[in-house]
C-alpha cells in the first residue's frame, strides 16, 4: 500500500498563488507515476497535472500549461504542485495520486490508472 497525503491548501485571491504537496509513504518502490486531479462541486473529477516517479517526465492538462507546475522532490517522497496565476474556475478539492503503472499520452487524464488517492485538499480563489 501506498499513502497520500496532501496540504497546503487554502483561500487565495485571484492572481495569487498556492504551493500544494503530496507526502507519500509506504510501498513507495512500485510507484511509476502520481497526478493531481481537481474535482469542482457538481463536476467529475479532472486531471490538472503529472510526473513520473522520477520527475524526468510531466504532463499537464490545457486548462492549467503555463500556470502551474509540478515537481517532485525525491529524497522526501514529496510531490508538489505550484499553482500561479489562481483563476476562481481553478477552486476545487485537489487529490494527488499514484500509479504503478508508466503512465503516457491519455493514460494519464484516467483516474482508473491511478492505484492510490489520498484525502484531498480544499483550494478557493476569490475573485
Amino acid at each position: 500500500q501506498v499513502q497520500l497525503v496532501e496540504s497546503g491548501g487554502g483561500l487565495v485571491q485571484a492572481g495569487g498563488s498556492l504551493r500544494l504537496s503530496c507526502a507519500a509513504s509506504g510501498r513507495t518502490f512500485s510507484t511509476q507515476a502520481m497526478g493531481w486531479f481537481r474535482q469542482a462541486p457538481g463536476k467529475e473529477r479532472e486531471f490538472v497535472a503529472g510526473s513520473s516517479w522520477t520527475g524526468g517526465f510531466t504532463y499537464y492538462a490545457d486548462a492549467v500549461r503555463g500556470r502551474f507546475t509540478v515537481s517532485r522532490n525525491n529524497a522526501k517522497n514529496i510531490l508538489y504542485l505550484q499553482m500561479n496565476s489562481l483563476k476562481p474556475e481553478d477552486t476545487a478539492v485537489y487529490y494527488c495520486a499514484a500509479s504503478e503503472s508508466g503512465l503516457y499520452g491519455s493514460r494519464w487524464l484516467g483516474l482508473h490508472e491511478y492505484d492510490y488517492w489520498g484525502q484531498g485538499t480544499q483550494v478557493t480563489v476569490s475573485s
